[in-house]
């Protein structure tokens, strides 16, 4: 029995032991669900930033129609009006990089299979042709599209231009960063403040996706002026 003592000694700390083990595996473990409860709480919010720039580019097509009952005469006229474009755009300032002829459209209405007995017409050729300006000048495009009573006056009407014309803006990737920064921290805000009235404070970031940018004109009356917008979605954590 004396022999016995030290082993039923050593029995009774190693239960001991492992009964502190295991309440502090416990807590541990308790502890830790306790942590990702915590962490399953979230907010998503979203960030916009706006922009409004100028456009840098015009794409200004100048669409004519024409017709003649010869197809030789009808070509010469052709020719004839886009060298008087040409003249009337050079006048303007514009440069000959800048000007762009394209070949015309031409209809024979007598080998057309349909529609001929319906067309009232006297001519039997019809064409179309377009001088096209392409320029980083857009005052000047404008200010010359103000001026095509010019070319009516010489015999030359062009079609309207307003649906064909295109401004367009090329900077995007310059403003691009500071844009997506300020989604982001307009996202924070506004996480923040919800944290603030939940009474509780903003983790980090569980989740952020960065939407894509729009570019489109400001207003119908402006379409040289673009309005850029993108908008960041991000989910943080919320803490105690």
């Amino acid at each position: 029995m004396i022999e016995r003592a030290p082993l039923v000694q050593a029995a009774a700390v190693l239960g001991l032991m492992l009964l502190a083990g295991l309440g502090a595996l416990g807590y541990l473990i308790a502890d830790g669900m306790r942590g990702i409860k915590s962490m399953e709480r979230t907010v998503e919010v979203k960030g916009l930033s706006e922009r409004e720039v100028a456009a840098d580019i015009a794409i200004w097509p100048l669409v004519y129609s024409v017709a003649d009952n010869d197809l030789g005469g009808l070509y010469a006229r052709i020719r004839r009006n886009n060298e008087i474009i040409h003249e009337f755009l050079s006048k303007n300032g514009f440069s000959a990089e800048e000007i762009g002829v394209h070949p015309p459209a031409v209809v024979d209405k007598q080998a057309r299979d349909y529609g001929g007995d319906g067309d009232a017409s006297p001519f039997r050729y019809s064409g179309q042709a377009t001088v096209t300006v392409y320029s980083r000048n857009l005052e000047q495009v404008r200010i010359t599209m103000t001026r095509l009573v010019e070319l009516g006056q010489q015999g030359i009407p062009i079609s309207s231009t307003d649906w064909g014309t295109q401004f367009m803006f090329s900077g995007l990737n310059q403003i691009k960063p500071e844009m997506i920064e300020e989604a982001t921290r307009n996202a924070r805000e506004a996480a923040g403040k919800f944290a603030q009235d939940s009474q509780s404070r903003l983790g980090k970031i569980r989740r952020a996706s960065q939407g894509q940018f729009s570019i489109e004109d400001r207003d119908s009356s402006t379409p040289h002026i673009k309005k850029i917008r993108v908008v960041s979605t991000v989910e943080y954590y919320l803490v105690d």
